[in-house]
C-alpha cells in the first residue's frame, strides 16, 4: 500500500475531512519523496502540495498523487491552503500538533477556513511497521555504517584527537554512500567514554583507552545507527569484564526480541544480565529505540513500555555500562522484529577489538 493511501484511510471514518502536513517527516513519508520545504493537504477528493521556487521542479517531477503548486507573490501558504479547503469542502482538518510551535499553530488557527483537529498519534502510527522497501533502504544504510567502521578502525592512531577521528569517520560514512548523517557522531575516549552522549573534543587517544563510536547515515531518507567500543593498545581485566557483560546483555536482549514481547520485557532481559554482574546502577538509558525516517521513533524497548513490539518494526539494541571518571562500553546493533525473533541488520563484529 502506498503511504498516501494509509493517510487517506484516516478520512474514512468521517471524523476528518482532510489532513494538513506541515512537518518535513510526515510530508516525506506521505509522498515517499523528500521536498525540504512546503506544506501538503490530503483529502479524499484531491491532494495538493505547496512549495517555493527552490523546490518546485523537484516536487513536480517526483510527487506522485499530488497536484503541486508554487507559493509566491499573492499566493502565500494560507491562501493556497484555504482555496484547497474550499474546493474540497474541508471543515475539519487534522494537523500535527507535536510538530508546530505555539506561534505557528496560532497562525494556522487564525487564517484557515477549517477547524484544526489534533491527529499526530494517528499519523505517526503508520511509520511503526516498515514496508519491505523501507527495510531494504535501512539495510543498505546499515551496510554503509559497517563499511565505514571497518575502514575507520584502520585510521585510529594513538595521539589523534577525538575530533580528528570523528572527521575521519564522517569521511568514511560519506565515501561509502551515505547521503547524510543520522545524527552528529559520538566519538569519545578514555574517561570521556563514560558519557553515553559525549561530544568529541580535543582529548588525544592513549594506549589503554576504551574508544566508543556511535554513528549512522541516511540513505534514501532512512537512518542507520550503530555503536562499537574498541580498545587502543590493551585492555585491563576490568575493561574486559565490563565489555563481556555488555555483550552478554545485548545477546540476551536480542534473544528475547520478537513480535508480541513488550519493550519492557526485552529491556529487562538485557538489564538483568548487567544487574546480576553488579553494574545495575551503571546502565541508565533504555535498551533500544525504533528508527526509520528519524533516528528516534516509537515504540521503545525500555522499562516504561509495557506494550508488545510489533512485527516489522526496526529497533536498536544498545545496552551499556558507564563508570564515571573511568570508562564506558556500549554495543549497538539494529534489528528487524519478526514473529519468530529478529533479524540483525548490523554485520560488524562484536568481539572486543584491540587496535
Amino acid at each position: 500500500m502506498k503511504n498516501l493511501e494509509k493517510y487517506l484511510s484516516l478520512l474514512q471514518t468521517g471524523e476528518l475531512d482532510g489532513l494538513l502536513l506541515t512537518s518535513e517527516i510526515s510530508r516525506h513519508y506521505c509522498a515517499e519523496y523528500n521536498v525540504s520545504e512546503g506544506v501538503a493537504v490530503v483529502t479524499a477528493k484531491g491532494c495538493r502540495y505547496f512549495t517555493d521556487s527552490r523546490y518546485i521542479e523537484a516536487a513536480q517531477k517526483h510527487l506522485s498523487g499530488f497536484t503541486v503548486e508554487m507559493v509566491g507573490s499573492g499566493r502565500d501558504y494560507f491562501s493556497l491552503i484555504n482555496r484547497t479547503l474550499d474546493d474540497f469542502g474541508v471543515k475539519r482538518l487534522g494537523f500535527e500538533e507535536c510538530r508546530l510551535t505555539v506561534a505557528e499553530f496560532e497562525d494556522y488557527r487564525k487564517h484557515l477556513h477549517a477547524e484544526l483537529v489534533p491527529c499526530q498519534e494517528q499519523l505517526d502510527a503508520f511509520r511503526v511497521v516498515k514496508e519491505p522497501w523501507e527495510i531494504e533502504r535501512m539495510e543498505r544504510a546499515q551496510q554503509i555504517t559497517d563499511e565505514a567502521f571497518s575502514q575507520v578502525c584502520g585510521r585510529i592512531r594513538e595521539g589523534m584527537t577525538e575530533k580528528e577521528l570523528c572527521a575521519e569517520l564522517i569521511y568514511c560514512l560519506y565515501k561509502n554512500g551515505g547521503e547524510g548523517l543520522s545524527f552528529a557522531p559520538i566519538v569519545v575516549s578514555g574517561p570521556n567514554s563514560s558519557m553515553p552522549h559525549g561530544v568529541p573534543g580535543d582529548r588525544r587517544l592513549q594506549k589503554g583507552d576504551f574508544l566508543t563510536m556511535d554513528f549512522g547515515v541516511v540513505y534514501q531518507g532512512y537512518c542507520s545507527d550503530m555503536t562499537r567500543t574498541v580498545a587502543l593498545g590493551y585492555a585491563t581485566d576490568e575493561m574486559k569484564k565490563v565489555y563481556d557483560t555488555v555483550l552478554q546483555a545485548q545477546l540476551a536482549g536480542i534473544a528475547a526480541t520478537r513480535a508480541g514481547v513488550t519493550g519492557q520485557a526485552i529491556d529487562g532481559a538485557a538489564r538483568k544480565v548487567i544487574a546480576d554482574a553488579g553494574y545495575g546502577d551503571c546502565f541508565g538509558h533504555g535498551y533500544g529505540h525504533c528508527l526509520g525516517l528519524e533516528i528516534h521513533e516509537s515504540p521503545n524497548c525500555n522499562p516504561r513500555n509495557d506494550k508488545p513490539m510489533p512485527a516489522g518494526s526496526v529497533s536498536s539494541a544498545e545496552p551499556g555500562i558507564y563508570l564515571p571518571g573511568k570508562f564506558g562500553v556500549r554495543i549497538e546493533d539494529v534489528v528487524v522484529i519478526t514473529p519468530e525473533g529478529c533479524r540483525i541488520l548490523t554485520k560488524s563484529p562484536k568481539n572486543l577489538i584491540i587496535l
